[in-house]
């Protein structure tokens, strides 16, 4: 027997204390589960400081994966629930996924009709072919905000951290012969494909990724995106001039 590999991986990004029901919104929705992390973050909508002193917007992030058969329908469910389609309630975006494991339950079951979604929920996913990428940089702590502020003036909408920890074969810190392991931060930067390449280089060059132990960035194509219509109807509006 073979895996059906025909997996889909749904990320959304929402508030702090947003995440529960969307999760239970999706599981109703034919998902098996899902994974929330928590996050910091902002977008141009949302103030940066307050009396001069910086303000980080706490986050939840959400990883959905399901079968492309039904992420329609859980798409559709967490939009709904989570008034994504309102401005400032959040984003999601899928990810067409290459090979997944550890989901052996999950095999192609030929009894299993296709579930699409209806009319009615046609506006939750835009038709129009705007293509976006996901830009994901990590980064030492300490250095994220750089990355943002340098996707924020090449046209990025915002982005949202995560917090890690890893090391590279130039970080060979210890203390008392115990290794250290150094923290780091993983910036999520959802963009145009017009505009990757542009934010790209500003953040390559903002944060000095071109030097040895600075960090790493890397392209992911993403497939659907929903809780930005603003971007899309100004990038449609663009096309059609």
């Amino acid at each position: 027997m073979s895996l059906n590999r025909s997996q889909q991986l749904f990320v959304t990004i929402v508030k702090k204390h947003h995440a529960k029901p969307l999760v239970k919104a999706a599981k109703n929705a034919g998902a098996e589960g899902a994974t929330i992390l928590y996050a910091k973050g902002s977008g141009i909508h949302e103030k940066k400081s307050f009396i001069g002193i910086p303000i980080e917007f706490e986050k939840e992030l959400i990883l959905t994966i399901a079968k492309k058969q039904v992420m329609d329908q859980i798409v559709h469910a967490i939009v709904q629930t989570g008034k994504l389609n309102e401005s400032g309630k959040g984003i999601g975006f899928t990810i067409d996924l290459k090979k997944v494991t550890g989901i052996a339950h999950l095999l192609d079951d030929p009894e299993e009709a296709d579930q699409v979604m209806g009319e009615e929920d046609e506006d939750i996913m835009p038709k129009e072919d705007i293509p976006f990428d996901l830009i994901v940089t990590i980064v030492k702590k300490g250095s994220a905000n750089q990355v943002i502020d340098s996707s924020l003036e090449a046209g990025a909408e915002g982005g949202t951290i995560l917090n890690g920890r890893g090391s590279g074969i130039h970080e060979k810190a210890s203390l008392l012969n115990i290794p250290i392991e150094p923290e780091k931060e993983v910036v999520l930067t959802l963009i145009h494909q017009k505009k990757t390449k542009e934010v790209l280089q500003a953040i390559e060059t903002g944060v000095g990724l071109n030097q040895s132990g600075k960090g790493i960035a890397f392209v992911i194509e993403v497939d659907k995106v929903v809780g930005i219509n603003h971007v899309i109807e100004e990038l449609i509006e663009k096309t059609t001039e």
